[in-house]
């Protein structure tokens, strides 16, 4: 009887520790879906005063400097198990870091920060393929789900119109969604022996040092831009909290509950930005926004929901 009322015990602890850490994954991809929502903003917002490449390039510059205090011993000892992994860390560096958030940058100059946000709702989509390619068994829910998901972008980017040509930022969106997508699906192979803030330093180092010609040629072609508060202030929010805190969120969520169900929490993302744009740049958002959001909401909750 005493055997039996530990196993039970045991199995109560258990479980009580799952669903701990099943509520703290949640909290962590709220955290990190608000604050990106904000990027979205600042990149909108910088449209015309810092070129795309350099606003990324400089994101991740803060980055490194906010991180580097708490991450750069660590990183030090674990660089022999890095350099055995730096096939994959590069990887994820260059979905995640280099290619995402420049493309997130270029896709402002023409793109209102409420469409951003709706169409990076659509990269749970993309997990799901991959989830599809490594074996994993959809069901006809999630298939229907991301159909209509993807109906929702298409008439959003065609602005109610499925015959609407794409305007050049919604395919940067596109672009930065299937970056985003990948990357989130990477990190699930991620070596559990090296550490969440190492592997975060890491990529952002990496993605950094990837970005650099770009750069150089991006100061070749348009110059510097003008250091002052209305550029400055963007930059260290994207820096810091986008980036640092984000990220950090995000893949520390992805470890305790999956992409999947974590990817569920970033469908909030689009109420969130066209709440922020509103707000903050003065962008509306007519019925055709509020019927393509339902529809890609609808159907990526819908496709997450395992059959």
């Amino acid at each position: 009887m005493a055997l039996l009322d530990r196993v039970r015990s045991s199995e109560t602890a258990t479980a009580g520790r799952v669903r701990r850490a099943g509520g703290l994954g949640l909290l962590l991809a709220a955290v990190a879906t608000v604050v990106w929502s904000g990027s979205f903003v600042t990149s909108r917002a910088l449209h015309d005063s810092v070129p795309p490449v350099q606003a990324a390039f400089w994101r991740w510059i803060v980055a490194i400097v906010a991180v580097a205090p708490f991450a750069i011993r660590a990183t030090w000892r674990q660089r022999a198990l890095i350099r055995r992994n730096l096939g994959y860390v590069t990887l994820a560096s260059l979905l995640g870091v280099t290619v995402y958030n420049t493309l997130v940058n270029q896709a402002g100059l023409t793109t209102p920060a409420g469409n951003m946000g709706m169409i990076m709702a659509a990269s749970p989509v993309v997990m799901a393929v991959y989830e599809r390619l490594g074996g994993a068994r959809l069901g006809a829910r999630r298939v229907i789900g991301m159909a209509v998901a993807c109906g929702g972008v298409l008439l959003l980017v065609g602005d109610g119109s499925l015959s609407t040509s794409f305007a050049a930022g919604d395919l940067w969106m596109f672009a930065a969604a299937l970056s985003f997508g990948s990357y989130s699906a990477l990190l699930r192979r991620r070596p559990a022996e090296i550490g969440g803030l190492v592997f975060l330093f890491t990529t952002f180092v990496l993605g950094a040092l990837m970005l650099l010609p770009a750069y150089g040629i991006s100061l070749a072609r348009h110059g510097g831009f003008e250091p002052m508060a209305g550029t400055v202030g963007p930059l260290v929010y994207v820096g810091v909290f986008s980036s640092a805190v984000a990220f950090l969120a995000w893949n520390k969520a992805i470890a305790l509950i999956g992409a999947a169900r974590a990817g569920v929490v970033y469908y909030l993302q689009p109420v969130c930005v066209a709440l922020l744009s509103f707000a903050v740049l003065g962008e509306p958002t007519g019925p055709v926004q509020v019927v393509c959001m339902a529809l890609i909401l609808g159907g990526v909750v819908t496709a997450s929901v395992r059959t």
